[in-house]
């Protein structure tokens, strides 16, 4: 499905791959080395994606600005993972050592840094201030995301809203932007911009929801140990959804609540873990939180519905899809 999506950009990405990796050459050793492990693989390309679609639908189309800003989004993107990694003292990154695990985390929040003003050179590179002030504003909410699920850990309450507001910020963010930028630089008038700004912070929404549905689900190989998310002290939807609907009157609700506090406060032990994910398993948890993307993924299909019909809208209807249906 992905070779699908990606025909009608076929050798813009070929471009695109060629920007990013020559932005990101260093003349030290060990950042060149470090570097090199980061971009090994340049992966699904799933953001650079969003931003050649979207300038497909402006007259304009993919010029070298838009090039420019889809390498210097998924550096800045890049950059937030090798730092998130520290933060979360995590080791596997995309089913490979982190930065941090490979070499320590002073190095890691270096390269980190020195990502995060390539990506700034690369958006500059665009020559369009409202392009640097977007991104100016995605750096902001990326941090702030990264803040507030800090600061929901010391919550005691099981509430939908937190949930959502943290992946707004910390993953929406960044492909509601990658879907304006695109358009803002292919030409796109400002009602298809607003359209797609929309449509990407619905596929932003999915694509997290579908990460965190990951974690309960032991058939997949997906780069990160099942059940990882609550050993770091991360309650997702489907287990907010388990706990807040667990029956008063039900005495394995109240257990299985202040389990959940346990698991925020990164005090609960892995057979615990293991307890609550049965539960929220069971009480339709991971259901619920499939519903609910499965509800957002129609709500950008109707969005794009709006766009005239073309091959570009038939890939954005794939892609949005594909990330629903990913196994990986």
């Amino acid at each position: 499905m992905l070779h699908d999506i990606q025909t009608p950009i076929a050798d813009d990405l070929r471009r695109y791959a060629d920007v990013f990796r020559q932005s990101l050459r260093a003349d030290n050793e060990l950042l060149a080395a470090a570097l090199a492990h980061v971009t090994r693989r340049l992966g699904k390309m799933m953001r650079p994606t969003l931003v050649l679609l979207c300038a497909r639908q402006g007259a304009n189309g993919v010029t070298p600005e838009v090039l420019h800003a889809a390498a210097g989004l998924e550096m800045l993107h890049t950059a937030s993972l090798v730092h998130d990694d520290v933060v979360d003292e995590s080791d596997m990154r995309r089913g490979q050592r982190s930065v941090n695990a490979l070499f320590d985390n002073k190095a890691a929040v270096l390269v980190g840094d020195f990502m995060t003003s390539k990506a700034l050179a690369e958006l500059a590179l665009t020559h369009s201030l409202p392009v640097v002030e977007r991104t100016a504003w995605l750096g902001q909410t990326l941090a702030d995301g990264e803040l507030e699920q800090l600061s929901n850990t010391h919550l005691t309450t099981f509430d939908e809203a937190a949930y959502f507001s943290v992946i707004a910020k910390k993953t929406a963010a960044l492909f509601s932007t990658c879907a304006c930028v695109g358009a803002l630089l292919g030409g796109a008038d400002d009602a298809t911009r607003a359209t797609l700004e929309r449509y990407g912070h619905l596929v932003g929404l999915c694509f997290q929801m579908r990460d965190d549905i990951f974690d309960f689900d032991e058939t997949l190989n997906v780069g990160k140990p099942k059940g990882n998310d609550m050993l770091e002290g991360k309650l997702t939807l489907p287990v907010v959804h388990a706990v807040a609907t667990a029956a008063d009157a039900d005495t394995a609700a109240t257990y299985f609540r202040r389990l959940a506090l346990k698991v925020r406060a990164q005090e609960a032990s892995r057979l615990e873990i293991q307890e609550l994910v049965d539960f929220t398993i069971r009480r339709g948890g991971v259901a619920y939180a499939e519903q609910r993307m499965r509800q957002l993924r129609d709500e950008a299909v109707g969005l794009l519905a709006t766009l005239p019909a073309s091959d570009v809208t038939t890939a954005l209807c794939r892609y949005i899809d594909f990330v629903v249906e990913r196994t990986s």
